[in-house]
């Protein structure tokens, strides 16, 4: 990790900005039910460690716990799509999409593909994990 980088994002409005310290790790896309249904279509997000994650705009965040182990962070106001908390772990997966401009990352692979739409087909060539 490279501690002087830092990446930034925000939800569509504003209300809630984060950066992260050092480089992203590379993300994956989950094409499960629940991230369908939260995103419209498939989450790809990154796995950050707590440590490196500041959130401005705490108070913006709706958490959703989606299970006993998970809950999912969006903006109260606009409805971004955030985080991805999972309860038991010193890490917070964050929405791609919410990055502002360059990445200098790229997608590894694809979960969760057991439960993918039927709409769309994944011919990028990544790993393909059925959970």
């Amino acid at each position: 990790m490279t501690d002087n980088v830092l990446q930034s994002g925000s939800c569509l409005c504003g209300n809630v900005r984060f950066t992260v310290a050092g480089d992203l790790p590379s993300p994956n896309a989950c094409h499960c039910i629940a991230c369908r249904k939260i995103t419209g279509h498939y989450l790809v997000s990154a796995d950050v460690l707590g440590a490196a994650l500041t959130i401005d705009g705490e108070d913006a965040i709706v958490w959703y716990q989606s299970s006993d182990k998970v809950r999912r962070g969006f903006c109260g106001t606009c409805g971004s799509t955030l985080f991805f908390d999972p309860l038991f772990h010193d890490w917070t997966a964050i929405a791609m999409g919410a990055f502002d401009g360059a990445t200098q990352t790229k997608m590894s692979m694809h979960i969760f593909v057991s439960e993918k739409g039927d709409y769309y087909d994944l011919k990028d060539g990544l790993p393909q994990n059925d959970t």
